[in-house]
């Protein structure tokens, strides 16, 4: 527990250092991983406030995403984890409804090594995502998502884990 905090610490920090005038949007998301346990994850996102490759078809953007997520289990099995990515954005034109795709990579920290049955090797993990949805006006959007955690080898078993989530995001 001490690493999650420490890491919490950290997200926390960096955070509030990329800026007071970014605000900061919520989202919660529901989802399974692919042996069928449940994971519930909140999240803080803050836009990078850029767009890059504007064009009649859309725009390149992307945002800072802080989560934690539960990972549902047993007594032995149940985890929980915090991650830090940035996050690039693909989002086409619309007028009220803007779909999007997005990629990112981040890092993440467990509270134990191991997820159903699978053993992640170390608490430290990257964080890799991919997910598509639809943004309306007023700031609100819904979305798919998956999600892999992996050590990339740094410490053996590295087994690895995904989570396949449906989200939603409140612009404050």
């Amino acid at each position: 527990m001490k690493k999650l905090m420490s890491f919490a610490t950290v997200a926390a920090v960096l955070l509030g250092q990329a800026g007071t005038a970014n605000a900061l949007d919520l989202t919660a998301a529901v989802g399974r991983t692919g042996e069928s346990t449940m994971t519930y994850r909140l999240g803080a996102q803050m836009d990078f406030n850029r767009s890059w490759f504007q064009s009649g078809v859309g725009r390149l953007t992307g945002y800072w995403d802080a989560g934690y997520t539960y990972w549902e289990g047993d007594e032995t099995t149940s985890n929980h984890s915090l991650s830090l990515a940035p996050v690039f954005v693909y989002e086409f034109n619309g007028d009220t409804v803007k779909p999007y795709i997005e990629a990112g990579i981040g890092i993440a920290a467990f509270e134990n090594t191991e997820v159903e049955n699978n053993e992640l090797g170390s608490s430290f993990q990257f964080e890799d995502r991919f997910g598509a949805g639809l943004r309306f006006a007023g700031g609100h959007e819904v979305g798919v998502r998956a999600i892999h955690y992996s050590n990339a080898g740094i410490k053996k078993p590295n087994d690895g884990i995904e989570s396949y989530a449906i989200h939603y995001r409140a612009a404050f």
